[in-house]
């Protein structure tokens, strides 16, 4: 099936109330599993690439496996490009056949992050291309973006009606609580989204497609898997599933998720190879590492997205 935008996919998740996920990439097992899992239950389907992933892939590479990964499968699939951090970036992956983009303008000004972003949505819709822009700035830590605690903020409700407004962008990413990376907490905390900001931006842009980012819930069978074959992981917690759940109800129409794969793929690998020490054959241990991605993919599509059955 030919890449498609997010467009009429998120009108129909948002009607429907469920969210499609926004899986990151990085190699060939992992968008052959997330694809796989997404078509087995007639899902659609965003992959998406990081600024890291384009530096380990290649750009050539990364658009030519997605686009196998679509021909492979009778499903929707988008092609989005993840914290763009500036209009080049965009602008070349657009150029390269993406189908959607973000443009991550929230480490600026109020009025610098619309201009930035309004000049992305410009080429961008010229070409058919859909845009994600992101307001208030979550925490954490994931390839090219960095963002201390003291330097995150929650999304102000009061400003996402005039950004939308003024830069015609396409969805919006919100922080209400989620974080890059695995989730790092202090003993008696526990994550919790601010589900008050949620609705609060919900009622201010009807019908409008959010997005949800850092929402990995870091599987503790995968760290515990980890750990036992020598793996070193500081204790970490990510964002329950029952309230991914909860938001993918809304109008959160996206949720992005990408150190559950991380840690999944880490898993299958060092799990066959401290079981099977014979093995040097890579389609062997990487094959393992790509069957954990799949059961979590379609963990993910079935018991918390929501979105099997909506190809």
């Amino acid at each position: 099936m030919a890449l498609v935008t997010s467009r009429e996919l998120f009108k129909k998740a948002y009607s429907g109330g469920y969210a499609i996920g926004g899986f990151n990439v990085n190699n060939m097992e992992i968008v052959q599993a997330i694809t796989r899992a997404a078509d087995e239950l007639r899902s659609p389907v965003i992959l998406q690439a990081s600024a890291g992933a384009r530096k380990y892939c290649s750009p050539v590479y990364l658009k030519k496996l997605v686009e196998a990964a679509a021909e492979d499968v009778d499903i929707p699939v988008v092609m989005h490009l993840d914290h763009g951090a500036d209009f080049e970036i965009c602008k070349d992956c657009i150029d390269y056949g993406f189908t959607s983009v973000m443009i991550d303008g929230s480490r600026f000004s109020f009025e610098e992050n619309i201009a930035l972003t309004r000049k992305v949505v410009e080429y961008a819709h010229d070409k058919g291309v859909v845009v994600e822009a992101e307001l208030g700035k979550l925490a954490g830590i994931e390839d090219d973006v960095n963002v201390s605690d003291e330097d995150s903020s929650y999304t102000n409700p009061d400003d996402v009606e005039e950004f939308v407004s003024r830069t015609n962008v396409d969805s919006l990413a919100i922080a209400i609580g989620t974080s890059h990376g695995a989730f790092k907490y202090k003993p008696g905390q526990k994550p919790q989204l601010r589900f008050d900001i949620l609705k609060a931006c919900e009622e201010r842009l009807p019908d409008f497609p959010i997005v949800l980012h850092g929402s990995s819930s870091v599987n503790r069978e995968y760290v515990d898997i980890i750990r036992q074959y020598g793996g070193t992981l500081d204790d970490a917690i990510g964002i329950p599933e029952d309230m991914l759940r909860e938001a993918a109800k809304s109008a959160v129409c996206k949720i992005n998720i990408d150190t559950d794969i991380r840690l999944a793929m880490t898993a299958g690998v060092r799990k066959d190879l401290a079981e099977h020490p014979e093995h040097f054959d890579p389609r062997t241990y990487l094959g393992s590492g790509r069957q954990f991605v799949t059961d979590l993919v379609k963990h993910k599509i079935r018991d918390v997205l929501g979105s099997a059955g909506q190809a």
